[in-house]
């Protein structure tokens, strides 16, 4: 009878040990959700990596922390329901923070800092990013952005046509086969355009004033305690110099 109930003490122990190290393994393990359609931030290769500057800068965050990194993508227009839905913990995508998006998760403290700017082609006669300049013209923009946002409001109500795109990808195509007169995004996505994938069809036709801001991690509202977490991952990569390596493989400029 002793032996018995010693085999059933021993194997529960067991047990609690083995659901003790999976509820480590879990802990140890951050889940990252990302879009892989805004280069150089994050994007897919040919052969189904994920990589950019965002990538690299969660895989730092990753190894501060001492927790191993899964990264997955995610389509933009459902990047935080999904998160919402716990099919990540974190989104590291790029995603601005603005007070909207404060009511469905929580931000970390910026990771880079962007104005938008306004691409056109190269024999276009456009030299402002003022809303008036764009008067009678078609405006491209990623959907759900903040440079969507601005196209609509501030473009659309000064007589432009604002034309809205699932990816930033193809918002560019459709300016380089000529159905736009002009594209609004991140400043620093589209420099990496114009220098990597352009074949010289378009230009820089400058910064849109009054519209930079800061990029976050997104955490959902209840997760404070990850998001302090990064927070302190963050500076700590900022102070050590690692953001500035990672930086320096994309831009030649101070994106922090």
């Amino acid at each position: 009878m002793q032996i018995s109930r010693w085999i059933i003490s021993a194997a529960g122990a067991a047990m609690l040990v083995i659901s003790a190290g999976s509820l480590a393994e879990a802990q140890e393990k951050l889940k990252i959700g990302t879009e892989g359609a805004y280069p150089p931030f994050n994007t897919i290769t040919a052969d189904g990596k994920i990589e950019g500057f965002d990538i690299d800068i969660a895989n730092a965050l990753c190894a501060q922390m001492k927790v191993e990194c899964e990264i997955v993508t995610q389509d933009w227009d459902g990047i935080i329901p999904a998160l919402q839905a716990k099919k990540f913990d974190a989104i590291i995508a790029s995603m601005s923070i603005t007070e909207e998006r404060k009511k469905q998760v929580a931000f970390t403290n910026k990771y880079y800092t962007t104005p938008l700017a306004l691409v056109a082609p190269k024999d276009s006669d456009l030299t402002s990013t003022e809303p008036a300049a764009l008067a009678g013209k078609t405006v491209g923009a990623q959907a759900s952005t903040t440079q969507a946002d601005y196209a609509q409001d501030a473009y659309g109500k000064a007589g432009a046509e604002a034309k809205l795109y699932p990816t930033q990808e193809e918002a560019i195509t459709d300016l380089q086969n000529g159905r736009l007169d002009a594209v609004i995004s991140d400043k620093f996505v589209l420099m990496d355009w114009l220098k990597k994938a352009s074949d010289g069809c378009c230009k820089l036709v400058g910064d849109v004033k009054g519209t930079e801001t800061q990029a976050g991690i997104a955490v959902r509202l209840e997760d404070t305690a990850l998001r302090d977490k990064l927070n302190g991952a963050i500076d700590a990569i900022v102070a050590d110099g690692t953001y500035k390596k990672i930086q320096a493989k994309y831009f030649d400029f101070d994106i922090y």
